[in-house]
């Protein structure tokens, strides 16, 4: 052996110290937690808005066009521009340089109606942001943290993480991928939906326009969504079909006769999950379906976990275990909801059939109940 090939070979086999990869890891989980909440604020104050709609801009011209000072204009501008976010014109003085955004960037994080509309995260790590200083506290009494005090950006972050999708597949792939349901509900003279846990709205609104014949009726335990979701079906010219009401999902007392009951990405934030099922049953026509999609996570804990586990078990620990806990739960579900977990509740609930759905989305699982 080469004194090269020793020393190839030495290098091979070098063991990383653990304690740097960890630190590597934290290390970049602070850049990307300081660069989402950066990109809240160019939400927030409309700075991205500003570059879409006048084109690229100084400091100094992006300050006054937002109502900001000039100073901190220039050193998110910069900063965007580091992270990779925005563009600029290479001039070497600070206060001459312009900035803008490139077309891939502005649909991303300002056209709210794209598939690839993303800033809807940032929006929910701002929320979880807002509620932080009470989490601690509810830790250590094994209280809650109420869905209300995570903020407008939980509620709006929520939403527009959801948005595309609602908009782009549940009316031409998630409902078509039920043949007989989507029958019945394209040609039914008066089908109807109950939306359970359905926040500001987008789900009921799209399911009214996949369907120009049915009747949607959207329930939510939170008074600003359902106040917001109002609002929303006003401005769509849908509300003779399109209503929202300020309620439990378990509650009883709402009238029945639905052909199909949906619950979108809700069921693990309800502090009666069982009992929600068991009423959305009990709500259903004869020949009804219950949709419910939930979050995609293995059947069973793995640690280390993917992507899509870590994902969900930090938005849980931050956010949907302490708004549930806040309920007083029956049973507090967490994000990580598990298919073996769904089908207990289900069959608790009093359905004969539960399916799983081949609805292609890498987000949730889709359940399908009935009997």
């Amino acid at each position: 052996m080469t004194t090269t090939e020793a020393a190839s070979t030495s290098a091979a086999t070098v063991t990383p110290d653990p304690r740097e990869a960890i630190g590597e890891r934290i290390f970049a989980g602070a850049i990307a937690s300081n660069e989402m909440l950066t990109v809240h604020l160019g939400l927030e104050l409309g700075l991205y808005q500003a570059l879409k709609e006048h084109g690229p801009a100084t400091a100094d011209e992006l300050a006054s066009r937002t109502g900001i000072a000039e100073r901190y204009a220039r050193e998110w501008m910069e900063q965007q521009a580091v992270a990779g976010f925005l563009t600029h014109d290479g001039e070497p003085a600070a206060g001459k340089r312009r900035y803008g955004m490139d077309d891939a960037h502005t649909e991303v994080l300002t056209d709210r109606d794209s598939p690839y509309f993303a800033a809807g995260a940032a929006k929910m790590v701002a929320g979880i942001a807002r509620a932080f200083p009470q989490l601690a506290d509810a830790f250590r009494r094994g209280a809650g943290v109420p869905y209300a005090d995570f903020g407008t950006e939980i509620r709006e972050g929520i939403a527009d993480f959801n948005r595309p999708a609602f908009l782009h597949e549940l009316g031409t792939a998630w409902l078509p991928s039920v043949p007989d349901l989507h029958e019945h509900l394209s040609t039914a003279p008066h089908a109807r939906i109950l939306d359970l846990g359905c926040g500001i709205g987008t789900s009921s609104i799209a399911m009214a326009r996949a369907y120009p014949r049915v009747e949607v009726v959207g329930i939510d335990l939170d008074h600003a969504s359902v106040f917001e979701a109002r609002a929303v079906a006003r401005e769509a010219g849908l509300e003779d079909r399109v209503t929202f009401h300020l309620g439990d999902a378990a509650d009883q007392s709402f009238d029945g006769g639905f052909d199909l009951v949906t619950i979108f990405e809700a069921l693990h934030d309800m502090g009666d999950p069982a009992g929600a099922l068991r009423t959305a049953r009990r709500r259903l026509a004869p020949g009804g379906t219950v949709l419910v999609a939930d979050e995609r996570v293995a059947d069973t804990f793995t640690a280390p976990g993917d992507d899509l586990e870590r994902l969900n078990y930090g938005f849980s620990v931050l956010h949907c275990l302490p708004a549930t806990m806040a309920e007083d739960p029956v049973e507090a579900a967490g994000t990580a909801l598990r298919a073996p977990t769904v089908r207990r509740w289900a069959e608790e609930a009093g359905f004969e059939h539960v399916e799983e759905l081949a609805v292609d989305f890498p987000f949730w699982r889709f359940y399908r109940m009935g009997g």
